[in-house]
């Protein structure tokens, strides 16, 4: 299973550095382009010859440049870790990736080969018919796929009654469903607990937004106020961001799954259903 699942961890690890490289630089140039067609160098306007010099607005007009400059040149990226903080920003980071690399595990897991390839249908039906019983037994204990479990524990248990076989292959097909479910599970967790805590970053911005403005009387200053509604703000969308997702590709695999398991039972016991008149042999004293 290891070795199936190495190449889509990679591939895993690769898309997060990926998303994590386009998240941190394309907002920076993009940022950066328009600040300099913004505040790039422009062609100064010839004077008239006979206009008075402006000596006493050059300073103010020079610090209102400074100022705008300085508040036009904030990127996209800066902007938004100023509103969530290395807090939240690192939060919703590892919950990102993480639920990156558990889409990819659990995307390998919910395929038909892991859990019901076709090959050891045909290799297993395949021996039971030439009566080769131990080679079947042999084929289904060393499969790592679920039926292959699932065949191995029917086959062990055969020799004490076709019934004592059907229950040890449901006790088994349950297992695997408990840890395929297992992994889901912290999917819908990721789910859940992102908006969450987008509603607490909510919480904490708009009563930094009313401190601000019972501290700063009637006239608050609206840079200060903006701060506190940005922080609500994007911790909000961020949090519905990673939600969304998350709970979409948790209940599509969690019905691939349950399809994919639907169809192991059914193919495991319409393979073993030819031992259904199997006697188990008992040793009597003579």
């Amino acid at each position: 299973m290891l070795e199936r699942m190495t190449p889509w961890m990679r591939s895993a690890g690769a898309a997060a550095l990926a998303w994590l490289v386009l998240i941190a630089y394309c907002p920076l140039v993009l940022g950066q382009d328009a600040a300099d067609l913004e505040f790039g160098d422009a062609p100064a306007a010839e004077a008239p010859a006979d206009a008075p010099p402006a000596n006493d607005a050059a300073p103010d007009a020079d610090a209102a440049g400074d100022d705008d400059s300085s508040g036009g040149s904030k990127t996209l990226l800066g902007w938004t870790y100023e509103s969530l903080g290395p807090g939240y920003m690192g939060v919703f980071l590892l919950l990102s990736v993480a639920l990156l690399s558990l889409f990819v595990t659990n995307l390998v897991a919910a395929r038909r080969e892991t859990l019901c390839p076709q090959e050891l249908v045909d290799g297993f039906e395949e021996k039971l018919n030439n009566k080769e019983f131990q080679a079947a037994y042999d084929l289904a204990r060393t499969d790592e796929s679920v039926l292959g479990q699932v065949l191995s524990a029917g086959l062990a248990k055969l020799s004490r009654g076709y019934n004592k076989a059907i229950e040890g292959m449901q006790e088994v097909g349950e297992e695997e469903s408990m840890k395929l479910e297992h992994r889901l599970s912290y999917m819908a967790l990721i789910g859940n607990l992102s908006p969450m805590i987008g509603l607490l970053g909510t919480v904490q911005g708009m009563i930094s937004a009313f401190q601000t403005i019972a501290i700063g009387g009637s006239t608050p200053k609206p840079a200060e106020l903006a701060g506190g509604i940005s922080t609500a703000l994007f911790t909000t969308l961020v949090g519905l961001a990673v939600a969304i997702p998350a709970i979409a590709a948790y209940n599509v695999l969690r019905n691939r799954v349950a399809r994919l398991l639907l169809e192991v039972g059914v193919t495991s016991e319409n393979l073993m259903s030819r031992f259904e008149d199997w006697k188990p042999q008992t040793n009597t004293a003579k």
